[in-house]
């Protein structure tokens, strides 16, 4: 009997601490607390209302907005990545200054003589083997010497 494995469903699901609020926007809200409460001992008052509807409205958007079905700051991360990357990509290999100057330095390697001519290899008992062979016994080695 095969074995049974327990497949993982929903996991795409996020763990839910305080109700429908999940782990990730307790802690974005929790952040945004945190700012509202300094800028509450920085600012005058005026100051601190801005501030806070700010805040919150930013705390808000990317703790519970989802745009196409996934999180707001997975959206802006995407959204920032997009905008900062050229649209159009070329290839565009040009030679640096660096790079020509390396090139300029280069010495020329000395010349070596080339023979056009090769040596006859020194006879050997496989060479002659092979011929025989090659040959069918036409070619006697004893013959040449």
């Amino acid at each position: 009997m095969p074995e049974k494995f327990i497949v993982p469903q929903f996991i795409d699901k996020e763990d839910q601490i305080l109700g429908p609020i999940t782990v990730r926007q307790f802690l974005i809200m929790l952040v945004g607390t945190l700012l509202i409460f300094i800028c509450y001992k920085l600012f005058n008052f005026w100051y601190f209302i801005g501030a806070t509807v700010l805040i919150a409205a930013v705390g808000g958007t990317f703790g519970f907005v989802k745009v196409n079905g996934q999180a707001f700051h997975i959206f802006f991360i995407n959204m920032l990545q997009t905008v900062t990357r050229p649209a159009l990509r070329t290839w565009d290999k040009r030679p640096t200054d660096a790079e020509l100057r390396s090139f300029m330095k280069v010495e020329a390697a000395p010349m070596v003589k080339v023979s056009t001519r090769k040596e006859a290899p020194p006879s050997s008992r496989l060479r002659d083997l092979s011929l025989v062979v090659n040959t069918g016994g036409v070619y006697k080695p004893e013959d040449e010497l």
